[in-house]
């Protein structure tokens, strides 16, 4: 062949499939970088390719296709809490790496006052992006069910329930706070708070069982008094310890749902002149740049959230290039021990 295609012109892709021995579709996965091809079938497509010069002309194709190459990472909360929670910051990281090698845009938007979500319902309703990747929900959002109205592919970080419907990523967060609450039983504390998330974030929810379900194992009563409301930021980290040090003064342990509110914790137990650990041991969860920083540096549940925002890009482009894939996944976390405890 002399670079073209027996149409003469540029080749195209139904003479790049009967060059390979294979279906157009099955050019288009692996001209899309899809996973759902054998690696016999992607030499001989890659080769075809080089032999006739295709070129595939990615806005012809997005445009037959109604594609724009750009998703959107949705996050429902204010700007601070953003720019205040390393969480936000290591999902980001995730879904820029696994995108690196893709043609496609990230578009990044922050929906946290009712202003700023109808603005963004306005935009997505225009179809500007493929597909949405949306972290942080609370219960009653509904931007969900927005997305499934508007059929825009869709797969949320954290689950909203336990009968979530939505394609979802989430870390084993009922584990993950037992086994820190099991670490402080370990070390011989005997009476162990609990800094919660906000209640209408089923992740916070998992977190406080997590710390009941440790206690009732071990056959202690879960004292409601040492339960204190929390909402995921440092000040309210401050104010849940505060209640909490009125209410138990002798409390010798305290488990914070998120490191940030461990953080505040902290400095309200100095202010009160309690001494980290040896008055007052301390466990967060995220394994933060926070975590590290902390001193004494916090143990912490280490959740994997950049490898949680990888795996909600490849489940979002998957479902983008018409795969089934996987409806969930459920990674583990890990405690990761420091002097705080």
């Amino acid at each position: 062949m002399n670079g073209h295609g027996r149409s003469g012109g540029r080749p195209t892709l139904e003479e790049v499939a009967a060059r390979a021995g294979v279906g157009r579709g099955t050019v288009s996965r692996v001209i899309n970088g899809s996973s759902k091809v054998s690696e016999h079938t992607r030499v001989a497509v890659e080769a075809a390719v080089a032999e006739l010069g295709y070129v595939p002309n990615r806005a012809a194709r997005a445009l037959a296709a109604n594609r724009t190459d750009a998703i959107a990472l949705v996050i429902p909360e204010p700007e601070a809490r953003f720019f205040a929670e390393p969480y936000f910051s290591e999902v980001v990281r995730g879904v820029g790496a696994e995108l690196a090698d893709t043609e496609v845009q990230l578009v990044l938007t922050l929906a946290g006052s009712d202003r700023e979500r109808r603005r963004l319902a306005q935009y997505l309703s225009g179809h500007r992006v493929d597909g949405v990747l949306l972290v942080s929900v609370h219960a009653g959002d509904p931007l969900p069910e927005l997305l499934a109205e508007l059929g825009i592919p869709t797969v949320i970080s954290g689950r909203r329930s336990a009968g979530e419907t939505l394609p979802c990523v989430d870390s084993d967060n009922l584990a993950g706070a037992a086994e820190a609450v099991r670490h402080l039983l370990d070390r011989g504390r005997r009476t162990i708070a609990t800094i919660t998330g906000p209640p209408d974030v089923y992740g916070a929810q998992c977190r406080l069982d997590g710390y009941r379900q440790a206690l009732a194992a071990a056959g202690r009563p879960v004292d409601e008094l040492l339960i204190a409301v929390g909402d995921f930021t440092e000040e309210g980290g401050r104010r849940a310890m505060r209640e909490l040090l009125e209410r138990h003064p002798g409390l010798d342990a305290v488990f914070a749902a998120s490191d940030v509110m461990a953080a505040g914790a902290g400095r309200e137990l100095r202010a009160a002149g309690r001494r980290i650990p040896r008055d007052v041991a301390l466990v967060g969860f995220d394994d933060s740049v926070v975590a590290r920083h902390m001193d004494p540096p916090l143990t912490s549940v280490r959740q994997p959230i950049e490898e949680m925002g990888r795996t909600m890009t490849r489940m979002l482009l998957g479902r983008i290039a018409g795969e089934a894939g996987e409806a969930a996944a459920v990674l583990p976390n890990r405690l990761v021990v420091r002097e705080s405890s």
